[in-house]
């Protein structure tokens, strides 16, 4: 079938006697065959051909649904394709209504864009608009998205606008979607401000109103924006913002764009009537760094930077370590302030996909520290004034590791990765310790085991990650997030740091030990009487037992004896106020 060239550089044409399953390819110059770059399903994979999909066949029954408001969020990241035996959309069904009595609003998906073979974490996807056929393709994913939607839970999903994978990346064919004018650290950089960049542009920021559109997606997450290169006066991240938030309007609902990025660049989440690109929220990787280095005691490779609780304090406050002061493992200055920015806009973790799974072996920060560690580190993230995300697994201590895993057919590409993997720890010494991506047991040792979270320390950790998340809910000073109402006290030799929160009258302090020795220590608490709310140092916490204070009585200080690696969070009585 013979197509036309337009004005633009396209070409059209209308096919008629097409029906729902069938396939075809487009051939360019009558020489190349090739998938449809906006192919809507890949059944074959990512050199098959494409397959015509009905995209209004699906009764979705979630039309009141509104989404969510940022401060709402406690989000929960997971993979499709490790999250359950089943590694589908189907599979991640019968977890939802745990999810949902845990505490958690909205669940993350890892890419679901259409990637080589059936074993990726989903970042070298290469049809942005195919959804993975081995998690169940796109009636799958809907069916997930509206299931969620009747128990409360938004869907988030995770896009890559940076790069496209390797193989399978046909789109160079099609038009001058590349630019050899930079470079990313995954291959070609998109071209997103040089010739014909409109129509580049366009075929992206489309693809995010898709998802909105036709999967009802409440959310993106923008993989690594610090690697999309754009210096046009009016860049691409604020169109795709200005656009989504435009489409959410049309439609009545709340839809987030939340960024990755590594450079701490507040511009990013400021309004546009202050300079900013309009972006809904960050992630805070300088929390993950500050929380982890005081755990763990790692120092190596972008770690050196951190290890203090004065840097952890200062997070706590502002959602970044480094605002402009300068950086040893950058060996520059690093960041800005975020003056401007809320609180709901920073997003914080103790684990992540990037955080576990760029490790040479993958470990969870269960198998770093110690179980009193984990409590610290879930009290740390649930208890501060940011969105809380959760990496799959964490709030029951999973065991199981989370590799990188791929399933590539080139042999010089799969080399290519084996090799680039253990140049990339280098500098945290891992590199003779790397997994083989390839292989099919470095992605099934990473399925979750969720019969784990029925039976001993794994179950009572989902007990304090179900009660942490219930007083969040119900606290004021904890249910609000606001850094003007957040103080912070820290002893960096007795390794104790103390939150104080408040809010209309609610207020609370939280006391964080990260010191293997119990010691006594005066404590800034405001004025009043505080009743004990939870204290991990309880046997019911599989503590030693020795509980703080049931009710403090301050006029500004407190003498506190603090058991060695607990946390302990006092509520205000009001009748104090």
């Amino acid at each position: 079938m013979a197509l036309d060239r337009t004005k633009a550089g396209y070409f059209q044409g209308l096919v008629h006697d097409v029906a729902p399953g069938d396939l075809y390819f487009f051939l360019l110059d009558g020489r190349q065959k090739r998938p449809d770059p906006a192919s809507r399903r890949q059944p074959s994979g990512v050199h098959g051909p494409s397959q015509i999909v009905d995209t209004r066949a699906f009764q979705w029954s979630d039309s009141s649904w509104r989404g969510r408001f940022m401060a709402e969020l406690v989000i929960y990241e997971l993979h499709v394709g490790v999250f359950t035996q089943e590694g589908t959309f189907g599979g991640v069904l019968k977890h939802l209504e745990y999810l949902a009595e845990l505490g958690i609003t909205a669940i993350e998906l890892m890419p679901v864009a259409q990637f080589p073979g059936t074993r990726n974490w989903g970042y070298d996807g290469v049809y942005p608009y195919a959804v993975q056929n081995s998690y169940g393709g796109p009636d799958g994913l809907r069916r997930l998205v509206d299931a969620c939607h009747r128990r409360g839970l938004a869907v988030l999903l995770d896009v890559v606008y940076n790069h496209l994978g390797p193989e399978g990346n046909y789109l160079s064919d099609f038009g001058p979607y590349f630019t050899d004018r930079y470079r990313t650290p995954w291959g070609s950089a998109l071209n997103f401000d040089g010739p014909d960049s409109g129509e580049v542009r366009r075929f992206f920021i489309d693809n995010a109103l898709f998802w909105i559109d036709d999967f009802h997606i409440d959310g993106l997450r923008l993989d690594a924006v610090h690697a999309i290169v754009d210096t046009s006066a009016f860049t691409f991240l604020e169109e795709l913002a200005a656009a989504v938030h435009r489409r959410a309007d049309q439609l009545g609902r709340r839809v987030h764009v939340i960024a990755e990025s590594d450079r701490n660049d507040a511009r990013l989440i400021r309004p546009n009537i202050l300079g900013g690109y309009g972006l809904d929220a960050i992630w805070s990787d300088d929390f993950h760094h500050c929380l982890h280095t005081i755990l763990t005691g790692e120092r190596n490779g972008y770690y050196r930077d951190f290890g203090t609780l004065r840097l952890m304090s200062k997070t706590l406050r502002e959602g970044y370590a480094y605002t402009g002061q300068y950086s040893a493992y950058r060996r520059r200055r690093h960041g800005n302030r975020p003056r401007g920015c809320s609180a709901s806009q920073f997003v914080v973790f103790a684990q992540n996909h990037d955080q576990v799974g760029n490790r040479a072996r993958g470990e969870r920060l269960g198998s770093l520290v110690s179980f009193s560690d984990l409590k610290l580190a879930a009290g740390m993230v649930l208890l501060s004034p940011f969105v809380p995300l959760l990496f799959m697994g964490e709030e029951y201590g999973e065991t199981a590791p989370f590799q990188y895993f791929v399933s590539h057919t080139d042999p010089d590409l799969i080399e290519a990765v084996r090799k680039g993997r253990r140049e990339e720890f280098a500098g945290f010494r891992w590199a003779d310790d790397v997994p083989d991506p390839q292989a099919e047991t470095t992605f099934s040792n990473s399925r979750l085991n969720h019969d784990l979270r029925a039976g001993g320390r794994h179950a009572v950790l989902v007990e304090l990650y179900r009660e942490l998340l219930r007083l969040r809910r119900e606290i004021p000073a904890l249910a609000v997030l606001a850094r003007k109402h957040t103080e912070t006290f820290f002893s960096e030799p007795k390794k104790v740091m103390l939150t104080h929160r408040r809010h209309d009258g609610s207020a609370v302090c939280a006391v964080f030990s990260f010191n293997d020795q119990g010691m006594e220590t005066a404590l800034p608490f405001p004025p009043g009487q505080w009743k004990r709310v939870l204290d991990t140092a309880a046997e019911q916490w599989l503590g030693d037992g020795k509980d703080s204070p049931d009710v403090l009585r301050s006029t500004g200080e407190v003498p506190l004896l603090v058991p060695p690696k607990t946390f302990v969070l006092y509520e205000q009585l009001k009748e104090a106020y």
